[in-house]
């Protein structure tokens, strides 16, 4: 009987020696958009929940957008006639009315979206270790942006994907705290992305030069001497001008953590399985790629994976 209690003694104490498993972090996304919205982001939305069940390492609620959006009409091209012509001037005009009644129809909508956009007010976010941006754009009406962006500040993880850039044009301090501000892109191109760090969670699955074919973003507001290169080109994209033309990279926001790709407008990159129009540019090996690319960063943004965020200063 003493033996058995002593045996019974030792489970207990070996039990409460092991360390608890450490819970999922909290990740809310976001794909509200109230400019352009890409047509990849239910992919992305299907291939994020996919990696962070996969992972267990952190789970994801969504901001999505709201029902009801309103469709704008498409602005009338002239025809052989030119602009003068009276069929394409009375098409214009018709074009004109139609816009006027649809700014009408999404000022009535917008109650929706700062509704839905609920969840990124200060206090809920207190329930969240991190928030990511896929291809957001606009102004969105967040209930707190100077809040918001000081819980990022505080400590918290900032995911943001390819037009998470073109969000908050005119507010200066999203752009100083994500790294840069989207200027233009021209025609989708196949460039050979320069792997600036190849220890880096969100890079050491990548080769020195790994070739994608996707819409590359140029940027203004960018400062490489404020962010730690992970993916940059070492031309343009389209003019094949030398130069430095950054492509993803990392960087400290106060003592938190934020991860930027402009990588993932088409439906090909994020996703194997997934036929763009018809036809794949890109081979299904690099949509695995490129999943591990947006996991590493993610989980070094949570300060789940190693990775340096010390700025560089130049392009290599």
């Amino acid at each position: 009987m003493k033996h058995a209690f002593i045996s019974i003694l030792a489970l207990t104490l070996a039990a409460t020696a092991l360390p608890a498993a450490a819970a999922p972090k909290k990740l809310l996304v976001v794909t509200v958009t109230t400019g352009f919205r890409h047509a990849s982001i239910p992919t992305s939305e299907k291939v994020i929940a996919q990696l962070a069940k996969e992972s267990g390492q952190f789970t994801v609620d969504f901001v999505q957008q709201p029902a009801g959006e309103p469709k704008g009409p498409a602005r009338p091209r002239p025809g052989k006639g030119g602009e003068k012509d009276p069929t394409h001037q009375a098409a214009l005009a018709k074009f004109e009315e139609g816009r006027k009644a649809h700014e009408a129809a999404v000022a009535r909508w917008m109650p929706a979206m700062a509704t839905a956009l609920k969840p990124l007010g200060v206090e809920n976010l207190k329930r969240y270790d991190g928030v990511m941006f896929v291809s957001t754009t606009g102004d969105l009406p967040l209930p707190d942006k100077p809040g918001f962006l000081d819980w990022i500040a505080g400590g918290k993880a900032f995911v943001g994907i390819h037009a998470a850039t073109d969000t908050f044009h005119g507010f200066p301090a999203f752009i100083a705290m994500i790294g840069g501000e989207f200027l233009t892109h021209g025609p989708q191109v196949s460039v050979d992305c320069i792997n600036q760090d190849p220890a880096h969670a969100a890079t050491r699955m990548l080769p020195a030069r790994w070739t994608v074919f996707d819409e590359i973003y140029q940027f203004k507001n960018f400062e490489r001497a404020k962010v730690h290169g992970l993916l940059t080109l070492d031309r343009h994209p389209n003019d094949k001008t030398p130069g430095d033309y950054p492509v993803a990279w990392a960087k400290r926001f106060g003592t938190g953590r934020v991860f930027y790709t402009s990588l993932g407008h088409r439906d090909d990159v994020w996703d194997p399985a997934a036929p763009e129009g018809g036809k794949r540019a890109n081979d299904p090996k690099l949509s695995k790629l490129y999943q591990e690319h947006v996991l590493g960063g993610i989980l070094w943004a949570l300060g789940l994976a190693p990775g340096d965020a010390t700025p560089q200063g130049t392009a290599r």
